[in-house]
């Protein structure tokens, strides 16, 4: 028998003021039994980061056909591909293909991310978003998740402040090109 997921309820209030996006959200995200705390964090922020109307999270961790993150528009179109973690360079290279802008945020050392995509097609790499956090500081967003968790989220000048469940973390936005 296959071990199932665990639900976790987020209440967030997002204050996005480089982009001049402030909502209140509620989201149910399911913690499949193979992710970790640290990409289900990450997850999480990308979903914040990128918000957009249409934006939702992927199938799942176990479904190859959608990224971490996907926003549609009002026709079904796919206008944001964000993948989470360190995916191949092929699927980054898919979802550049099927969106009109892609990203990928990951939880590991994005150096070594980049270099797993170094000489590999990727279509429209110069576009592609690397995005990144400080050191320790999706551990720390990880340990401070709870199965019902508060988080305020709030970006300004690429600095990310968050608290989650009462834990204060701040860290830098970093970004670079995949190619």
């Amino acid at each position: 028998m296959a071990i199932g997921a665990t639900v976790h309820t987020f209440s967030v209030q997002l204050a996005d003021v480089d982009r001049g996006v402030y909502e209140e959200l509620s989201l149910k995200v399911a913690q499949h039994a193979s992710e970790t705390l640290a990409f289900m964090a990450t997850r999480v922020l990308a979903l914040c980061l990128e918000h957009e109307e249409g934006i939702a999270f992927g199938s799942g961790v176990a479904s190859g056909a959608e990224p971490a993150v996907i926003a549609r528009d009002a026709t079904g179109a796919i206008t944001a591909w964000i993948e989470v973690g360190a995916p191949e360079a092929e699927r980054v290279h898919r979802g550049s293909m099927a969106a009109e802008r892609a990203a990928v945020y990951t939880h590991h050392d994005p150096d070594r991310v980049a270099a797993r995509w170094a000489g590999k097609r990727i279509h429209r790499a110069d576009e592609v978003r690397l995005v990144w956090f400080d050191d320790g500081f999706i551990d720390a967003v990880a340990d401070a998740v709870d199965r019902r968790t508060t988080m305020s989220v709030s970006i300004t000048e690429r600095v990310l402040y968050l608290e989650v469940n009462g834990t204060t973390l701040t860290s830098s936005v970093h970004e670079r090109r995949a190619a």
